[in-house]
């Protein structure tokens, strides 16, 4: 791509301000858009107060109905402020006022994601800030915008190449190896999280590093494979697990989602044929052994259990567009998570006709599966731990273990929902949070026996109820 493309392609990232993507244009060609998001935002720091400022006041005032570009009328549309009744129009117009006559540049808000109140609590808020710290504000939301109008790019792009593979026929065509256990001891100690008030974890040593890796390509090129044997670009699935097993070698992180963001970069770099790669993985636990110590029982250091239970899941997909390997999702998780509480649960209220043999219960135990996936704002947060905004997969599990005792559960629709709303709580770096639940709760044989409260159970009668949801930190609101 040319320079003179380049700016025509990515100028309108900053409002009115092509100059950001002239200058960065010098640093081409970008390892992938994460180091050309970095290059444009370095432009903007490195600008002039006069050129910030500049920068700064070509932005619109938000809710006012002003001349925008495209993407800032697609933006605030998205918010709702193209629906402002005339009161509410009133307001931001007043407010608008207000902080552009104090600050000398009008309110800027990345507002993807956004709603009109919370624009309008942020504006209320920030309205009283210090004239430095809201130009350093007003920046980073010009750098946020730039952000989201890039994946908006990119996706765009995914999208329209989509369509361009789906004429005529449409094929699904891809192959991979599964099953590839990779072990690597004495790597880099998770450290550097957010503790929470609802979970004791720290970190991992991360003395043993286990995954099982499944990993699939794709690509045009393959094509002939399927259709003539023709194996000329076809990697033998033995040479993947390979690859991926040297790469754990080479890997310098401390997060498994991490690991496979570098070994999926690396194999499309050594394979330019291949246009996609999706790589999973289920993370082995491996649970210290207590041994005797100076004052008693103690954590070792050298004889660790092989843990069968709940464990920490990731998932990353790259694609090649154009000469760039860009992020298609990513998620981290945590799987097979198994809940019993004793009581404290109920399940009434529900339709009840001609099909109901189900009795209503105020106060029964609850058996629970549960997985849980998160995806962040900044897929960045899950690949290096460093930047102490990592999200382990123990602290949403025991979330979930403290909500659980917490809340009287009317449903497992309603225990998922307030497990979520903790989550995202407690870590606003989280974009959307994922639930997939089964309700494997026991079969009563008796409600009393000869002593005590207790009562007798056995396992439930396939089938069995389960439940799907998503939430984003719009379940939030009115917290």
């Amino acid at each position: 791509m040319s320079q003179e493309a380049f700016i025509a392609a990515f100028g309108s990232l900053f409002e009115h301000s092509p100059w950001v993507a002239e200058r960065a244009s010098r640093f081409r060609p970008f390892a992938d858009i994460t180091d050309m998001i970095s290059a444009l935002e370095r432009e903007v720091e490195r600008a002039t107060r006069d050129e910030q400022l500049a920068l700064l006041r070509a932005h619109p005032d938000l809710g006012t109905r002003v001349g925008m570009t495209d993407h800032s009328v697609k933006e605030q549309s998205s918010a709702g402020l193209n629906q402002l009744t005339p009161e509410e129009y009133e307001q931001f117009l007043s407010l608008n006022t207000q902080y552009t006559g104090r600050f000398q540049f009008p309110f800027i808000m990345a507002v993807k994601g956004q709603t009109k109140e919370t624009i309008r609590e942020a504006l209320h808020y920030r309205i009283h800030g210090t004239p430095e710290v809201e130009l350093l504000t007003a920046l980073q939301e010009v750098c946020k915008i730039g952000r989201f109008r890039l994946t908006d790019i990119v996706m765009e792009e995914m999208e329209e190449k989509a369509m361009e593979q789906a004429k005529g026929t449409e094929r699904t065509m891809y192959y991979g190896k599964g099953d590839v256990w990779v072990y690597r001891s004495y790597a880099k100690p998770l450290t550097n999280i957010t503790l929470i008030p609802e979970s004791g974890f720290t970190g991992r040593d991360n003395v043993l590093f286990g995954m099982n890796i499944k990993v699939a390509v794709s690509g045009e090129k393959l094509f002939t494979s399927f259709s003539e044997g023709d194996n000329t670009n076809v990697v033998a699935t033995d040479s993947m697990k390979n690859f991926i097993l040297r790469k754990a070698g080479e890997y310098e992180g401390a997060t498994a989602e991490g690991f496979l963001a570098l070994a999926s970069r690396l194999f499309l770099e050594k394979y330019p044929w291949m246009t996609g790669i999706k790589m999973s993985a289920d993370q082995v636990a491996f649970e210290t052994l207590p041994v005797p110590g100076p004052t008693g029982l103690q954590a070792g250091d050298l004889v660790y259990r092989y843990s069968q239970n709940e464990h920490p899941t990731a998932f990353v997909e790259l694609i090649r567009v154009a000469d760039e390997i860009v992020l298609a999702d990513h998620y981290a998780g945590i799987a097979d998570l198994k809940l019993i509480k004793v009581k404290g649960s109920s399940f009434a209220g529900f339709v009840r006709d001609e099909y109901t043999t189900l009795p209503e219960s105020s106060d029964r135990p609850l058996f629970i599966f549960l997985d849980i996936a998160w995806t962040y704002e900044a897929a960045e947060d899950a690949f290096d731990a460093d930047l102490g905004r990592y999200v382990a997969a123990e602290q949403i599990r025991d979330i979930a273990h403290t909500v659980f005792h917490e809340q009287h559960s009317p449903s497992i629709q309603n225990l998922i929902y307030r497990i979520g709303q903790r989550a995202l709580l407690r870590f606003p770096q989280l974009q959307e949070i994922r639930f997939e639940s089964n309700n494997r709760t026991w079969e009563t044989i008796l409600e009393e026996v000869s002593v005590g409260e207790g009562k007798v159970f056995t396992e439930p009668r396939p089938p069995y109820g389960f439940q799907g949801f998503s939430m984003t930190k719009r379940d939030l609101e009115g917290l």
